[in-house]
């Protein structure tokens, strides 16, 4: 079922979405309030709340594809009915706000989820390779393996070794917006996914700074950086330095440069699955979330 926990829709990129589902064999639906609005909001709390239950209590339904990110999906987080969710898993997949969701389905029904492109299809950001990506981990229990460009934004952040554990994040915007909430997650021994879009380098540390300040990167295992997409300013600092410092020391292996996130020909892989990252190999590996 393609839901709208966030912001508006764009109906053409979604019927572009929808060729490309049904292509795969999928029988993509349509929730009731898909293209509902009220103001920057995919329609009221209300509304929103209601599909995803809908997506999630209805037995016919194997998997929820947001149809895009925006803003609102924290809005919603406590309205789903986590029981329903724990009773019948389902794969979730989205990206950007709807990391919120993500978290909040970790949080309450420990639900491994997938971080990939919604159904508000966009070929020029994401090409043939990203499409096959997203199908992969829909439809196949292969494992998904990325490999980091050194030459992209993040390719400089780079600390060797290797860790493993699951694989938890997603947003740094919407991860660091869970702090002093039940969702933030218990990040001992975890792989830390993070990337984000149009975040200058100072908040992009703000944000790092205050992860490191509240304890949740004390006992983490490893960092898996992705894209950080249109976040350079005016300064001469970039946002590679910014991570390259604020998490330099965290005396654990990090990986930048990987095709994750905002930018062009973002891949995609599963969250809350097991997880090995290799900084020096500029590797990571992830099990799958569907089963």
């Amino acid at each position: 079922m393609l839901v709208s926990p966030s912001g508006p829709s764009r109906p053409e990129r979604v019927a572009r979405g929808i060729e490309l589902l049904t292509g795969w064999g999928l029988r993509p639906v349509l929730a009731p309030h898909a293209y509902a609005r009220h103001g920057y909001l995919a329609g009221a709390d209300a509304l929103r709340a209601a599909d995803l239950n809908t997506a999630f209590t209805d037995p016919t339904v194997r998997g929820v594809l947001a149809i895009r990110g925006g803003y609102g999906a924290q809005r919603v987080v406590d309205l789903i009915d986590m029981a329903a969710v724990r009773r019948d898993p389902k794969v979730v997949a989205g990206f950007s706000d709807i990391t919120a969701l993500q978290l909040a389905l970790w949080r309450g029904a420990r639900l491994a989820t997938v971080h990939g492109p919604g159904a508000a299809w966009l070929d020029e950001r994401t090409p043939l390779r990203s499409a096959e990506s997203l199908h992969a981990a829909l439809t196949t229990t292969a494992e998904v393996t990325l490999t980091a460009d050194p030459d992209a934004e993040t390719g400089p952040v780079r600390v060797p070794g290797r860790a493993t554990g699951p694989l938890l994040g997603g947003n740094l915007c919407l991860l660091t917006a869970t702090v002093g909430t039940p969702d933030l997650p218990d990040l001992t021994g975890a792989v830390l996914l993070i990337e984000d879009v149009q975040e200058p380098p100072y908040k992009v540390d703000r944000m790092v700074t205050q992860l490191r300040r509240c304890g949740a990167l004390a006992e983490v295992a490893g960092v898996a950086v992705g894209q950080f997409t249109r976040c350079a300013d005016g300064w001469d600092t970039t946002v590679a330095d910014v991570l390259a410092e604020r998490l330099g020391d965290l005396g654990v292996p990090v990986l930048g440069g990987l095709p994750v996130g905002h930018g062009h020909g973002q891949l995609t892989v599963p969250l809350g699955t097991p997880a090995t990252l290799d900084a020096s190999a500029g590797t990571l590996t992830v099990a799958p979330a569907v089963s």
